[in-house]
């Protein structure tokens, strides 16, 4: 939507205002529309955000933006994709079994050390804590308390330790 010609029905407006006071009047008047034009199309333009945001409030499947381009603003109406109802859940993936897939996972550091917490607690590794939560939330059991985990394997003993189990040792190291 070009505002250049409500800018220019407002100074022709001024100018018919000011012809009966004669020429420098009309000068005065001039002047006054030219310093006056970028308030007035800022003025334009918060009109027309504001009554998209009107707009928007009314609907519930879109959303009405301002968007400037060059001198020009133009209402873009974004419809939002109903979600489609999901009809099957798909079966939880085997997990006795397989081979193994390393997995790269970036989040905060605050949401890491409450895993690690959790998994602390529980007296698991982090590694196995994430995978069962992700075996939880792929099962489709969400909002439902994680399951107990899986009693350790015994651990063979040491050499030399007479058939005592030795120390277990859990954690990250990088060189």
């Amino acid at each position: 939507m070009d505002l250049t010609p409500y800018l220019e029905g407002l100074r022709a407006d001024l100018a018919s205002a000011a012809a009966p006071g004669g020429p420098e009047i009309i000068r005065a008047a001039e002047l006054l529309s030219n310093s006056l034009e970028p308030s007035a199309r800022l003025a334009l333009l918060e009109a027309l955000s504001d009554a998209a945001a009107e707009i928007t409030t009314g609907l519930s499947d879109a959303t009405v933006e301002v968007r400037l381009r060059g001198r020009e603003a133009d209402l873009v109406v974004t419809q939002f994709a109903s979600p489609e109802p999901v009809t099957a859940a798909l079966p939880p993936p085997a997990v006795d079994g397989g081979d193994l897939a390393r997995l790269t996972l970036r989040m905060p550091e605050a949401l890491k050390t409450h895993v690690e917490q959790t998994a602390a607690a529980e007296g698991i590794s982090v590694n196995a804590w994430l995978v069962r939560a992700v075996m939880v939330a792929v099962s489709g059991r969400s909002g439902m308390p994680m399951p107990p985990p899986p009693p350790p394997p015994p651990l063979p003993p040491l050499p030399g330790s007479a058939g005592r189990p030795g120390k277990r040792v859990t954690g990250y190291f990088q060189a």
